[in-house]
């Protein structure tokens, strides 16, 4: 079959071949438009690969593979790689929740697939991703034995059965042997935020002792682990009233003394200057904020917003104490995300120590010629006074 050729600018090559699978609609002058959802082949001095093109949106074509079209096979052999490649994470036992596909890391752009249990649930991010679909259900059908395969589309609430039957509203998971409510209906994301697991772990082992504070707390995953870490009292907050609800319902899957656990339906930000103001302190404070920015003019913004929050934050520290602060905004680098904390350490009056710094878990592999895909930034700091 011959494709439409797409010939791109030269400068492109270099991350072309390095493996970058996007291609903004901004180095395009003369081609198309083709058909949402139609294959192309992309041509750059001596780089050829075949990607999708997309109808509308800043990115034009997503890169699938560098010679054929995508066929069944192809999107099995990527999936039953994506499968072996989180080996460690299943062999390690007491998780049964991870991302299966991770997009552009695991070769399949624009598509996710989340396993929860024995439910797969599969987000799209573009609309020509769609002509994968059939081939991915069969594919994750054929790998491992499911009780059901759903769609969740991006930004919606609405599950669509793609194969066997819906998950129950009260399914429960395990993640390193704590269990949690995943609400794969209503929740955010597909359910839960599955990229924090390693970073929730790391919480864990420093909470011993603590009091903890955890900001934006969703279904209180930090918090869990806080608990089980032997953290000395929990408060949760967040601005969703039934996040807090299932925030006491994972401490009370886990056997946890609800006593040890307050929950808050406040903003954070407002909650962050009462206790600054009324002198309240924590050993060790949890942000992990929604994006601040989706779009690259929005960065200066968020970079305000992130200095703002962590210098609340840090005056609501003993001396001393932890801060595990969190950016999931994509147009914030780890570079960027690191001079925040310096300039709220100096806005705070307080000396930062980076004691680690991560980004998401293995089953969000990140392609090396792709910084897009490392959206997550993990930094625990302690927080000293100025002598």
């Amino acid at each position: 079959m011959a494709l439409p050729k797409l010939f791109l600018p030269a400068p492109l090559k270099h991350s072309l071949k390095a493996g970058h699978p996007w291609i903004y609609r901004e180095h395009i002058s003369a081609a198309g438009p083709f058909p949402d959802g139609t294959w192309v082949r992309v041509i750059c001095g001596d780089f050829e690969g075949v990607g999708l093109w997309e109808g509308a949106g800043p990115i034009a074509v997503r890169i699938y593979a560098r010679r054929g079209v995508p066929d069944a096979d192809w999107v099995r052999r990527r999936v039953r790689q994506a499968w072996e490649v989180r080996a460690p994470l299943r062999n390690a036992g007491g998780t049964d929740a991870f991302r299966w596909i991770y997009g552009e890391g695991d070769g399949l752009p624009a598509l996710v697939v989340d396993l929860y249990g024995e439910y797969a649930v599969v987000a799209r991010y573009s609309t020509s991703a769609g002509v994968l679909k059939e081939w991915l259900v069969a594919a994750l059908r054929d790998e491992v034995p499911l009780k059901g395969i759903v769609e969740r589309p991006a930004e919606s609430q609405e599950l669509s059965v793609l194969w066997g039957k819906a998950p129950p509203r009260d399914l429960v998971v395990h993640e390193n042997g704590l269990a949690f409510r995943a609400n794969l209906f209503a929740g955010q994301k597909t359910g839960l935020f599955l990229d924090q697991r390693d970073n929730r772990r790391t919480v864990e082992g420093w909470s011993r002792g603590r009091r903890v504070l955890n900001c934006f707390a969703y279904t209180g995953g930090f918090s869990v682990y806080a608990a089980r870490g032997g953290a000395q009292g929990i408060v949760s907050c967040d601005s969703a009233a039934a996040a807090m609800t299932d925030a006491q319902a994972n401490f009370a899957l886990n056997d946890f003394d609800p006593a040890q656990h307050t929950c808050i339906t406040s903003d954070v930000f407002a909650l962050l200057e009462e206790y600054g103001r009324a002198g309240r302190r924590f050993d060790l404070i949890v942000l992990d904020p929604p994006s601040f920015a989706k779009a690259k003019q929005n960065r200066f913004a968020a970079l305000r917003a992130y200095v703002r929050l962590n210098s609340m934050a840090l005056r609501c520290l003993e001396p001393g104490g932890l801060l595990a602060t969190a950016s999931c905004t994509s147009q914030v680098s780890p570079e960027a995300f690191r001079q925040v904390l310096a300039d709220a350490g100096a806005t705070a009056g307080r000396r930062l120590l980076v004691l680690r710094e991560a980004g998401h878990a293995l089953d969000h592999p990140v392609p090396a010629g792709f910084p897009e895909g490392r959206y997550l930034k993990f930094i625990l700091a302690q927080a000293f006074e100025w002598a």
